[in-house]
């Protein structure tokens, strides 16, 4: 039987493209089984009379606010890497890195450290005393800038490391107190240097330089690309930090492309950073889509751009990733990019998978109440944000023997008579059915379709990244993200690329036993399956979509992505990703 169906489109759909509203129609197809003996065929009312009314609202709809990112330009730092005697350095302010050991004085309470000890000699035993008064002990968060005549640099600075560190995350936290003292003293040119280096391997002179560039990189940045422009030029017009040497750590040509390597991860971080601040209103899929174009091709060298339509991902049925989409104004845009080396065989194929919510409602199932953050739920695309900031940094690094495939399903969550509703099943790419049990668990059935899609371009391996669950918070907090994978090797990977970065990360179980709860009574499963182990049934229901013979990883950083705080993004997960494609890399 063949029922015909004449709608004229109601106002809802008017906004919508063709493309769009044909894609929005197969949410509903899903529903039936051919062997139904039941065929349904839509006609809708002509458009031509309605063209001007839509294009009106398509161009409304496209500058929601007429609020438009002002072009800021970044401050440009040159970095350094200079063996010069503290007491002879000529700037603006000399910052010293201090342990609370570094800080142990005499009985005539003169420093014993030599570095400070050195300096204190020159300013007349003024630093050991004002350090004194200002109660300075070299604590982690602790800082102190004095105006001291007696060196050449205008000031200098104390900055707390607390207990003798290692860790990358305590040097780029050095870098970002340098930063933050500079820009208090308004200095343009500073030097950094370690109280006690003694002793430190080639290897960790290299890592705590790259780490120190790094914080200071993004310890300056200040994200003013809203605010009026009364605002940012008064910003703008404070002397700003131009350059930093950094001394003690040795000099040379690997020094220095470790600092330049520090700096191309960095800028990377900053785009992922801005990419998440960006209101809904001027990020949507088509703008965040436009941004990873702009990416491929600045290096085109290495990266290209496939930009999928809503017509072509249904082509490629991808049922689950459109039933998301099909609520919004604003149509999907599937964005695949792919870096290839400049020259050489290629060893290791890798994909990097981001959730691309560039708004979450949470549809029918609506975020209300407190604690709900649908005033942030910008951020809902911050995994999506770590995996292009990664290919901008890979497209200036230019790893050789790995290719890599970024891909991320964009769209919106929003509510409308043309979205998906509790109950509906969908059919994703693989041809498996989902009962949509919460519309509010939408970032899973956009990765489901995506993660399909990575496995078919053949890759070795995939991470996808994605502002899953609020559950992850509650288990980690707000600065760890959660790891779940089958693959003990790719865990080791991604955990060793980490201890590089300084990102911080935790295994979690994948509980085998918890998938009862996501089983469907009329499809081959649900999309929750409750508030209990919630990140951990998420990350089962993605594993129904990747290939068996493909090492796979997910990482929630619903946590992370976000300072809650400072109210700001944080740019997580770039670091980690670049540093993991170089392990893969030859």
């Amino acid at each position: 039987m063949v029922v015909t169906i004449v709608a004229s489109l109601p106002s809802f759909l008017l906004a919508s493209s063709v493309s769009h509203a044909s894609s929005t129609s197969s949410l509903f197809f899903t529903r039936l089984r051919p062997s139904a003996g039941l065929r349904l065929s839509f006609a809708v009312a002509p458009l031509c009379s309605r063209r001007a009314k839509f294009m009106a609202h398509s161009i409304a709809s496209a500058n929601l606010g007429l609020t438009q990112p002002a072009n800021v330009e970044h401050p440009k730092i040159a970095f350094a890497a200079k063996e010069v005697d503290v007491g002879e350095w000529k700037g603006d302010m000399l910052a010293v890195g201090v342990t609370e050991k570094d800080m142990t004085k005499d009985e005539n309470s003169k420093f014993e450290n030599s570095i400070l000890k050195k300096i204190d000699g020159l300013l007349g035993g003024l630093l050991a005393e004002a350090s004194s008064e200002e109660d300075f002990t070299g604590k982690s968060g602790q800082s102190t800038v004095l105006r001291l005549p007696g060196l050449g640099s205008k000031r200098v600075g104390l900055i707390g490391l607390g207990q003798p560190v290692s860790s990358p995350a305590a040097f780029r936290g050095l870098g970002e107190s340098v930063a933050a003292a500079a820009k208090t003293a308004q200095a343009n040119s500073v030097a950094v240097v370690l109280a006690s280096s003694e002793g430190l391997s080639n290897e960790s002179k290299l890592g705590i330089a790259s780490a120190i560039a790094s914080g200071t990189v993004l310890g300056i940045h200040e994200d003013n690309r809203y605010k009026s422009e009364s605002e940012s030029k008064s910003k703008s017009k404070k002397p700003q930090l131009k350059s930093v040497d950094i001394l003690g750590l040795g000099t040379g040509p690997e020094l220095e492309k470790k600092l330049k390597y520090a700096e191309d991860v960095s800028s990377a971080v900053v785009f992922g950073r801005e990419l998440v601040n960006s209101p809904a209103n001027v990020l949507t899929p088509a703008a965040l889509a436009a941004e990873a174009s702009k990416i491929a091709s600045s290096y085109s060298d290495v990266l290209s751009a496939n930009i999928l339509t809503a017509e072509q991902c249904k082509e490629l049925k991808m049922g689950s990733y459109l039933g998301v989409a099909a609520a919004s104004d604003n149509p999907p845009h599937f964005i695949h990019l792919c870096y290839k080396p400049p020259s050489g065989p290629i060893k290791a194929k890798l994909a990097l998978v981001g959730k691309g919510l560039t708004f979450d409602s949470g549809g029918y199932n609506i975020k209300t109440g407190p604690g709900c953050s649908i005033d942030v739920m910008k951020i809902d695309m911050g995994g999506s944000a770590a995996v292009l900031g990664a290919a901008k940094a890979l497209g200036q690094i230019k790893p050789p023997g790995v290719e890599v495939h970024f891909i991320v399903a964009s769209c919106e969550n929003m509510i409308s008579g043309t979205g998906m509703r509790p109950g509906d099943i969908l059919t994703a790419s693989n041809g498996k059915t989902i009962e949509v049990n919460n519309t509010d668990a939408e970032g899973r059935l956009t990765l489901a379709d995506a993660l399909v899609y990575a496995c078919n371009q053949g890759v070795d391996k995939i991470v996808d990244l994605a502002t899953l669950t609020g559950a992850c918070i509650v288990a980690l907090g707000p600065s760890i993200a959660g790891i779940f994978t089958p693959s003990d090797e790719l865990a080791k990977e991604v955990f060793e690329a980490s201890e590089i970065s300084g990102e911080k990360f935790w295994r979690m179980p994948l509980e085998e036993s918890y998938w009862e709860t996501m089983k469907s009574g009329v499809a081959d499963m649900v999309n929750t399956g409750g508030r209990q182990g919630g990140a951990i049934t998420a990350a089962l229901f993605l594993k129904q979509f990747v290939d068996e013979k493909v090492q796979w990883m997910h990482i929630d950083l619903a946590g992370p992505v976000w300072n809650e705080k400072k109210r700001v993004a944080t740019g997580f997960g770039v670091s980690t990703l670049v540093e993991w494609v170089l392990k893969n890399s030859s």
